[in-house]
């Protein structure tokens, strides 16, 4: 790595430019000078011995749902190039710059967070940063490529159903979920108001630590040492683990094998009852969908509806025909459902097991809206289950053989056990690159 900020970010920078139009794909916005003036000026305080902090210096992409003051927030879509520029920066936008963060642009997603694919027809989707003709994962999409790619050290993300860790997972870097409440969501454009998490992505889990700390306005203190050995952890083999692909299995059930031998002890477990109810309950509808509908109730009542994706709008219109009474129920459920499932969990450390069951898919075979709809359901299956019980969860890289596709080990811990999670999966990481 060079050594100075100003450096690091001119190298960035020229990735991104190098990509040609790829980059125009990963990111819709480059602040270039202003993220040198931000490099420099960071540059400066190390000479002077000063540091504002983990993130002084580091260089940062945010979603293009995260407001920045001056800037147009498209949240993915065409709808909104003619918004009104934001008056001021979102919070966590604010938190970074405060913390010296170098600001390098805005990354593209999909339209409105909504779909786990990350294809995009406005403003065009990204390549998998391993290969480009296959999906990104969404919906952070331009965030997962713009890390594994070197054109940031850190993006920040939100994640509704897994849009942090579905891209982290496809491109092969590092994605945190958080628990809800734990960072701010104000001046980010909503998909559920129940649901969406922000959160980073990048190359290790110290990095997701400090940033973390920035957007939770924690002070920063160092991860507890911890050594996987004596670790309790739980696999839930059953629901989680159908249709997963034979790489998928592979690559996980090599980690558990080296991490038993570490002495970490593993326990399968049966929790379906927990991990299907998220989907029984709202086969008549989801949360995201009621709230969606609620949120773009004007821009449909305007008749802008046919400027949207069709796969995303056709989500959309969905959540438009839930009953209030369905709605309300499945809130009360979660609330019951996610006390059980702690209760269940009393015993072990966290849980372990693929954080998608596929690797990513080729663009072009998801053309057909069936596919894509069936896909989509697919990649959201996992992650989105810890959405719903409000848990916090981290993807991490497994090691792969040249020439594979990566894929992502989650670990969720328990709830408001966000840095007990971190330190966990810190000492898994390092474990794991043996």
């Amino acid at each position: 790595m060079t050594t100075t900020s100003l450096e690091r970010t001119s190298a960035a920078l020229q990735a991104i430019a190098d990509a040609g139009a790829e980059g125009a794909r990963i990111f819709t916005q480059v602040y270039a000078d202003t993220a040198l003036q931000a490099a420099a000026a960071a540059d400066a305080r190390a000479a002077a011995g000063i540091r504002l902090g983990p993130l002084d210096g580091r260089i940062v992409s945010v979603k293009d749902l995260f407001d920045v003051a001056g800037e147009t927030t498209t949240a993915g879509s065409k709808v909104r190039q003619t918004a009104a520029p934001a008056e001021r920066d979102a919070v966590i936008v604010q938190r970074l710059r405060a913390a010296g963060a170098v600001i390098i642009g805005k990354t593209n997603m999909t339209e409105f967070a909504f779909s786990g694919i990350g294809i995009n027809p406005h403003y065009g989707t990204p390549g998998n940063a391993r290969d480009a003709a296959r999906i990104p994962g969404g919906s952070s999409s331009g965030a997962g490529v713009a890390v594994a790619r070197g054109m940031c050290e850190i993006a920040i993300g939100s994640d509704t159903g897994g849009s942090i860790r579905i891209p982290a997972a496809l491109n092969g870097v590092t994605g945190f979920k958080p628990t809800q409440a734990r960072v701010p969501r104000e001046g980010a454009f909503p998909l559920s108001f129940s649901l969406d998490t922000v959160g980073p992505l990048s190359r290790s889990v110290l990095d997701c630590a400090q940033t973390d700390a920035v957007l939770a306005q924690q002070p920063w203190a160092p991860l507890v040492p911890r050594t996987v050995a004596g670790l309790r952890v739980a696999v839930p083999r059953g629901l989680l683990f159908t249709q997963a692909e034979d790489q998928v299995l592979a690559a996980f059930e090599q980690a558990l094998a080296g991490l038993r031998a570490a002495q970490v002890r593993t326990t399968d477990v049966n929790l379906d009852a927990w991990l299907g109810a998220p989907f029984q309950l709202q086969e008549q509808g989801t949360l995201i969908a009621a709230e969606a509908a609620h949120i773009h109730r004007e821009l449909l009542a305007a008749g802008q509806a046919d400027q949207l994706d069709a796969l995303v709008l056709s989500r959309i219109r969905r959540g438009e025909t839930i009953a209030a009474a369905h709605y309300v129920g499945v809130q009360q459920a979660r609330a019951q459902l996610q006390t059980q499932l702690d209760a269940a969990l009393a015993d072990f450390d966290l849980l372990a097991l693929p954080t998608v069951p596929v690797v990513a898919p080729t663009i072009g075979s998801l053309d057909d809206a069936d596919t894509f709809h069936r896909t989509n359901m697919l990649v959201l299956r996992n992650p989105s289950v810890f959405n719903f019980y409000d848990l916090p969860a981290v993807s991490l890289p497994l090691p792969r053989a040249a020439g594979e596709l990566p894929v992502g080990l989650m670990l969720v811990g328990k709830r408001h056990g966000d840095r007990e999670l971190l330190s966990v999966a810190a000492a898994v990481q390092a474990h794991l690159a043996r």
